[in-house]
């Protein structure tokens, strides 16, 4: 762990709920992912109690928490196949899900089932093992693509197509939060949802394909932000720290059958403003934003369509949470975490 991660660490730790949370045993699928990878070590290092971890790559998992012991213990499975758990549990957090851009309109099929399926799943497996509280981790996207700044409470419509390819992963994680209040309402699982706006920070993979990802490399690499649409879409972002603040807040605080929007308002921008942002404060030499739009760049990177995605977090902040962490202060910690991950490869 590095000592980026240690600080947040440390952060998060003096933000949860430890009277509920310490001794516990949490189960979360898409532990290997970048927020579930901190949920994990947090969970397991800091409330002193046991994380089963749902992954795929149990050789991946014991590279990441190998010196937790059996703090971590693992459920080896494909969240399409998740069985039953032959082990008390006390919270879920269901994180698993394609995560890529590019794959929601290449991949449709696959990103639907592993939505819809695993999230069945884990409600089956939370319905027959009673908890305290289950989180599914949902998107902004559930409220397409809104059209002017106006803030967005959880409530709001949706605009989605769904004869649009890239709506698989919107459309999917609507019919989820759907099952997580059938399930609620019918079974009594304790099911909350958190739609999370676009969230990074340290642990971001070198070659992460995401657009601020890229920002991040040429930041580092002294290269010029290209942007291959005019970079007006403006949304909110979130730091990974705040993030599982969000999560852990909503999984102890939150009221069964509710949703909650989970952004850092302040970092509401254009993707424009952004690449101009890290260029000009971020970046080890000077580079340059360049403007040069391509007619089929959504449909070649599966960038959602021009948005402006405001999200109020108002109810939210009303189980007491709050975001710390700002968006030069976000870039700065991944892009310093992505040059030491750079400098391990190299050696």
């Amino acid at each position: 762990m590095n000592k980026i991660a240690a600080e947040d660490m440390e952060y998060i730790n003096t933000r949860v709920d430890h009277e509920k949370l310490d001794g516990t045993r949490v189960l979360i699928s898409g532990a290997t992912g970048l927020i579930g990878n901190y949920l994990v070590r947090f969970l397991a290092q800091y409330c002193h109690g046991t994380v089963l971890a749902v992954v795929r790559q149990p050789d991946k998992a014991r590279s990441l928490w190998g010196d937790l012991g059996d703090r971590v213990q693992y459920i080896c499975s494909d969240i399409r196949e998740l069985e039953a758990v032959d082990r008390s549990v006390d919270y879920m957090i269901h994180g698993a899900s394609v995560t890529s851009s590019r794959s929601f309109s290449s991949q449709p099929v696959e990103t639907i089932d592993i939505s819809v399926e695993g999230t069945r799943r884990m409600l089956r497996l939370a319905r027959k093992n009673p908890v305290k509280g289950f989180v599914f981790l949902s998107t902004m996207e559930v409220y397409g693509s809104p059209l002017t700044d106006d803030k967005i409470q959880e409530l709001h419509g949706t605009n989605l197509d769904t004869m649009s390819v890239r709506s698989s992963y919107p459309e999917s994680k609507r019919l989820c939060e759907a099952m997580c209040t059938a399930y609620c309402r019918e079974y009594g699982v304790p099911a909350r949802v958190l739609r999370l706006t676009q969230t990074f920070g340290p642990g971001v993979a070198y070659e992460d394909s995401r657009v601020f990802a890229e920002f991040a490399r040429c930041a580092i690499e002294g290269r010029d932000i290209v942007l291959h649409t005019k970079g007006d879409t403006r949304r909110n972002y979130l730091y990974l720290a705040d993030a599982c603040t969000a999560i852990l807040t909503v999984l102890t605080r939150g009221t069964d059958g509710e949703a909650y929007n989970g952004a850092n308002e302040d970092t509401y921008c254009s993707v424009k403003d952004m690449a101009e942002l890290v260029a000009s404060r971020c970046a080890r030499s000077p580079i340059a934003v360049k403007v040069e739009p391509e007619k089929t760049a959504r449909e070649k990177f599966g960038y959602a369509p021009a948005l402006r995605m405001n999200l109020d977090t108002s109810k939210l902040r009303g189980l007491g949470w709050k975001p710390e962490t700002g968006l030069e202060d976000m870039y700065r910690r991944m892009i310093r975490s992505m040059m030491e991950e750079r400098e391990r490869s190299v050696r």
